[in-house]
């Protein structure tokens, strides 16, 4: 019994370190597009008016 308790402990331990490190990248990406957004957006869009001419 004490090792399916500890089995699904760890299950827990990994689940939890997997959605934290997925919200640490969410973080770190909606940071960096909050400091340099206005830029990629307006990157981009030349680049599209450019392949209209």
């Amino acid at each position: 019994m004490k090792r399916q308790q500890t089995w699904q402990a760890n299950a827990w331990l990994k689940a939890s370190a997997a959605v934290f490190v997925a919200a640490a990248l969410t973080g770190v990406g909606f940071a960096m597009w909050l400091e340099n957004g206005a830029g990629i957006f307006i990157a981009m869009a030349q680049s599209g008016l450019a392949w209209c001419f």
